[in-house]
C-alpha cells in the first residue's frame, strides 16, 4: 500500500470513518496538483472553535510522532489518536452541486451541527 508521501505504510488499525467515492476522487484530484507537497499525509480531525465548539480538520498536514495512520477506501490518511471519540464512526463526502461544493461531514457522535455543517458538539 502506498501512503501520500509516497512510501510504504503500515496501517495501524482498522479506520475509524469512511469517504465516500466522489470524496475520494476530490482528494486524489488535489493531490494530483503540481505544488502538492509529496511528504504530507491527509489528515484528518477535530481542533476546538466554531459555532457549535468543535470543527473538522480535513487537510494535508506533516506526520507527528502521536498520530496514527489509517486506511478508508484506498486512502491513508492520518489522525491524532485522541480525536477518534468524536469522528468514530463518520463518513465524509464530497459535495458537487449547484447549492453546495465542498466536503460535508455525516458524524453520528455529533449532538448538533451548525448551520455551515463544519463545526459540532458532542
Amino acid at each position: 500500500m502506498e501512503a501520500i508521501a509516497e512510501s510504504n505504510t503500515v496501517v495501524e488499525a482498522a479506520s475509524p470513518l469512511q469517504f465516500s467515492e466522489q470524496a475520494v476522487k476530490e482528494i486524489r484530484r488535489l493531490m494530483e496538483e503540481p505544488n502538492f507537497d509529496r511528504k504530507n499525509f491527509l489528515r484528518i480531525g477535530v481542533k476546538g472553535g466554531g459555532c457549535s465548539g468543535l470543527s473538522y480538520i480535513l487537510g494535508f498536514d506533516e506526520k507527528k510522532e502521536v498520530d496514527q495512520e489509517f486506511e478508508s477506501n484506498g486512502l491513508v490518511f492520518i489522525m491524532n489518536p485522541s480525536h477518534s471519540i468524536y469522528l468514530t464512526g463518520m463518513e465524509i463526502h464530497w459535495e458537487d452541486g449547484l447549492n453546495a461544493r465542498g466536503f460535508s461531514f455525516n458524524n453520528p457522535n455529533a449532538s448538533k451541527t451548525c448551520g455551515c455543517g463544519t463545526s459540532f458538539a458532542v
